[in-house]
């Protein structure tokens, strides 16, 4: 039986981070001329076939402005090695600066819909193409996208599944806490039939 004494209520505006465990992403943009990248810390699946994401992404950012523009999205998903880039990208806006090359970030069209992927520090990539629904952007600044091509790192997932080694860590996934601190996916269980 838990032991309610260690219980304590938690302010309703950090009740999301219990839930949320998902790894922190990188999301790109482009409309052709422009191009951002900017951290997300909430993505989720909602559908399998076609396979659907949602992810939240304020209205007033730089990246829903390109991809208002453009109709399309990346999600890159960073490894441990690329905490500090993470934060970094997710502290500053596209507006000011071109991240891509403050941070010297190299990216490659992607197949589809030519946005600009990361792979080098990262375990895996998704190229979506827009879902457009107007009352959910702008009411919940949430965007639905449908996966149009896909990427992993073969090291870290393989085969439909996460594959975590000490061999592997660099390319961990991370999991933002808020206020800049993250942790790393590792120590893998394996569950057992009961």
């Amino acid at each position: 039986m838990a032991n309610s004494n260690f219980f304590r209520p938690v302010a309703l505006e950090h009740a999301s981070r219990l839930v949320n465990h998902g790894p922190t992403v990188l999301v790109t943009s482009s409309d052709g001329a422009r191009r951002n990248v900017m951290a997300a810390a909430w993505s989720m699946p909602v559908e399998f076939t076609p396979p659907r994401i949602a992810i939240v992404i304020d209205k007033r950012t730089y990246t829903r402005e390109l991809i208002a523009a453009s109709g399309a999205f990346a999600i890159c998903i960073p490894g441990a090695e690329l905490v500090d880039l993470t934060y970094a990208v997710g502290s500053a806006s596209g507006r000011d600066l071109d991240k891509f090359a403050r941070y010297n970030i190299k990216a490659t069209p992607g197949p589809e819909l030519g946005m600009p992927l990361i792979e080098t520090g990262c375990a895996a990539w998704l190229e979506c193409r827009l879902i457009p629904e107007s009352h959910t952007e702008d009411a919940y600044d949430t965007c639905f996208g449908e996966v149009v091509a896909a990427a992993a790192d073969e090291r870290v997932f393989a085969n439909g599944r996460w594959a975590l080694t000490d061999e592997n860590a660099a390319l961990h996934t991370i999991h933002h806490l808020g206020g800049g601190n993250f942790v790393r996916a590792s120590n893998a269980i394996q569950a057992r039939p009961l």
